[in-house]
């Protein structure tokens, strides 16, 4: 997985490659890396960090050589999931890329600092799945057909989970207007009908009503495919 921000076109120029023919590793330290106690390494990354700070595109690719592996086995062990572990490893450099001049040694070591924001985006990013999830539920009553397609035996195989999603985000793309905002807030957002009505300043039986006549179309559209 590349990373490219706009803002810093050389950060990083890397691809992630993990054990086992997984993306999420990084390449293996250096041997003098090894040697350092936890004390100068700690040192060490509070330096690259604040190098970072000056805007140093090789600070960056240390730090990323040196944490993208723990920080990938943590939220892969929360998620469950290869492609979203990688999506908040990306997350986390961007952030601390951005985020490099506030960054304060006497509170805690570079690595806890981005081992606390990996964590916390990958425990939110589940959270949002699993409140999708309940509004699917909610909103795709057993009569559509559609929440026992798209959570069925393929539910807990991530390369088909991430192939409903595409498809998904495909068919969403086709409905009207009104429909289209509502799923799409409610699917890729995370937001329940009530946050969704008070987002689009609507009453909640119109957002239930558009939700559910959305849901109708997916299920025709996505049947075949799901």
């Amino acid at each position: 997985m590349a990373f490219a921000p706009s803002y810093a076109p050389n950060v990083f120029a890397w691809t992630m490659s993990g054990e086992g023919g997984g993306r999420g590793g990084s390449r293996r330290m250096s041997s003098p890396e090894a040697t350092l106690s936890p004390d100068e390494r700690s040192s060490e990354d509070a330096r690259l960090v604040r190098r970072m700070a000056g805007g140093e595109n090789e600070a960056m690719a240390e730090l990323y050589e040196r944490f993208s592996r723990p920080l990938y086995a943590t939220a892969l062990h929360i998620l469950k999931d290869a492609a979203e572990a990688q999506d908040i490893v990306h997350d986390v450099f961007i952030t601390l890329w951005d985020k490099a001049s506030v960054f304060a040694a006497e509170r805690g070591t570079a690595f806890s600092w981005a081992v606390t924001l990996t964590r916390n985006r990958s425990i939110d990013r589940l959270r949002s799945r699993q409140r999708r999830a309940e509004l699917l539920e909610q909103a795709a009553p057993a009569d559509l057909g559609y929440f026992e397609s798209i959570t069925g035996a393929d539910a807990n195989d991530p390369a088909a989970r991430h192939d409903q999603a595409q498809a998904v985000r495909a068919a969403v793309a086709a409905l009207p207007p009104d429909q289209q905002n509502a799923l799409e807030l409610a699917f890729f957002s995370g937001l329940t009908q009530q946050e969704i009505a008070a987002r689009l300043r609507q009453p909640l039986g119109t957002v239930k009503a558009r939700i559910r006549r959305g849901l109708v179309k997916l299920r025709d559209t996505l049947a075949p495919r799901l």
